[in-house]
């Protein structure tokens, strides 16, 4: 029990780095919080640090949510629920962040490096969903809740651990959550776009 213990509380910790804050105030001197929708992850990263700074806050986020998961699929007891355990945990990390008084992204980058952990497989589902949503609607926002809406699905269809599927279904309540405030700009016509001017607020 304490090293479940433990290691969820190292998982929530490495999610809560602020990779978002560490690029753009330490490489660009611009905190990604004063631009756009506010958001540390990478779609406002683009807007507020383009193209090079969001890879690079894009891989760290995706980078924190492996590394827990995978230190969890070898050390960490319980099987598969003890996995999943991490993946949420470094989620919640990310979204509540220590670092930021409990506040952050909205999980979906991270999300995505637990996920190439827990099933190649549906991470490429999850890499489709996005790519196609973002192409066709340019919504950054709608494509990162459809992308998650279709990990639960795909798990289940790939016969994956029934942990795997509950952490599927559990992680897209944090994104919606997370994205309420987008759920109303879409609804209204007010959302903003990919590739919109960071002069523009969200």
């Amino acid at each position: 029990m304490t090293l479940i213990i433990l290691g969820l509380i190292g998982a929530y910790l490495a999610g809560s780095i602020p990779f978002g804050i560490i690029v753009g105030r330490g490489i660009f001197g611009v905190d990604p919080r004063t631009v756009g929708s506010g958001n540390i992850g990478a779609a406002n990263s683009m807007r507020a640090l383009g193209p090079f700074g969001a890879t690079l806050v894009l891989a760290g986020d995706v980078v924190k949510g492996v590394v827990p998961t995978l230190l969890a699929a070898h050390w960490l007891p319980y099987g598969h629920w003890g996995i999943a355990a991490a993946g949420l945990a470094t989620i919640v990390g990310h979204n509540w962040s220590i670092f930021l008084h409990f506040k952050g992204g909205k999980g979906v980058a991270t999300g995505l490096g637990v996920l190439v952990v827990l099933s190649v497989p549906a991470t490429i589902v999850f890499a489709f969903v996005w790519l196609a949503t973002a192409a066709l609607t340019r919504y950054s926002s709608l494509a990162s809740m459809l992308a998650n809406a279709a990990v639960p699905v795909s798990l289940y269809l790939l016969h994956a651990p029934l942990s795997y599927v509950v952490y599927g279904i559990v992680a897209l309540v944090f994104v919606l959550w997370r994205h309420s405030a987008n759920i109303g700009r879409l609804i209204a016509g007010t959302e903003l776009r990919i590739g919109a001017s960071k002069e523009h607020n969200a």
